[in-house]
């Protein structure tokens, strides 16, 4: 490594569940499908995971426009699913999202490991998050537990719009003073964090393991085979090269061989020690 060259990647901003923690983002699944039947309406994991990423008012608006949802809404109650009904049901769902939450805090295998070889080439790291600042109190806490800290966290309702518009990585670009969209990366596990990133103009990497596009816990994943592994990985990275990622990789332990290829196609230099391994 040079001290005369300036690294061509300013900052790599992050997703947290099923990105940094929680293998498999399986925190907020049962309680979205358990609040749902408390209103009298039934939902899958299938139905919870297809909003993913949003914040968690809109990820049950988005749940309310399913025709089957939208449907039982209205035999149970009477009248159509609308902002009032997404709002009594965010409001049951929100305390038991901050509750649980904690339950799921383990990080990622190599989460700890790869931020801090990032740092040390001097990159910022950012996250956003679908979660609510009351929320992220408890996932903060317990990630500082396991010996990581980032520079910059921003949260569902924070601004006056989250994914998958670029809002809350423009305020991730002020915090972290990045003044070049290319020279970041947005690593994130559902199709609207990568929207999230292609919008602000930055490299993306979508991770399909520990992601919620596979939605296994770490012990569900070991014990595949490794032919139900592959399957379950190309599937899940068909979604997320569907919605624009410009790589996918299994884990955020498998992410510094990426940054490696792009830092060498911005034509500069590579992260000091590490290997480039093409996918």
């Amino acid at each position: 490594m040079s001290d005369n060259v300036e690294y061509p990647i300013s900052a790599v901003v992050f997703d947290w569940a099923g990105t940094l923690i929680d293998f498999g983002s399986r925190a907020p699944m049962d309680t979205f499908v358990q609040v749902f039947r408390e209103f009298g309406v039934n939902i899958s994991i299938e139905d919870a995971r297809e909003p993913m990423g949003m914040a968690k008012l809109d990820h049950i608006k988005a749940l309310g426009k399913m025709a089957h949802v939208a449907n039982q809404w209205t035999q149970v109650h009477g009248t159509s699913f609308d902002d009032h009904a997404a709002r009594r049901i965010y409001d049951r769902f929100l305390p038991i999202n901050v509750q649980v939450v904690s339950d799921y805090g383990d990080l990622i295998g190599g989460a700890a490991s790869t931020v801090s070889r990032l740092r040390q080439d001097g990159v910022r790291i950012g996250t956003t998050t679908g979660y609510t600042r009351e929320v992220m109190e408890r996932v903060i806490e317990c990630a500082r537990q396991q010996s990581l800290e980032v520079d910059s966290i921003v949260c569902a309702g924070d601004l006056w719009a989250g994914r998958p518009t670029p809002a809350m990585m423009w305020r991730s670009f002020i915090d972290l003073e990045v003044t070049d969209p290319a020279s970041v990366i947005k690593v994130d596990d559902t199709p609207v964090g990568i929207s999230e990133g292609l919008l602000a103009g930055t490299w993306t990497v979508g991770v399909v393991a520990s992601g919620n596009e596979t939605g296994l816990s770490l012990d569900e994943w070991q014990a595949l085979t490794p032919q139900a592994q592959q399957q379950q990985l190309t599937r899940a990275s068909r979604r997320l090269l569907e919605a624009g990622a410009h790589f996918v990789i299994p884990t955020v332990a498998d992410l510094l061989d990426v940054v490696d290829i792009i830092a060498t196609r911005l034509g500069r230099r590579t992260i000091s020690g590490c290997r480039l391994q093409m996918r």
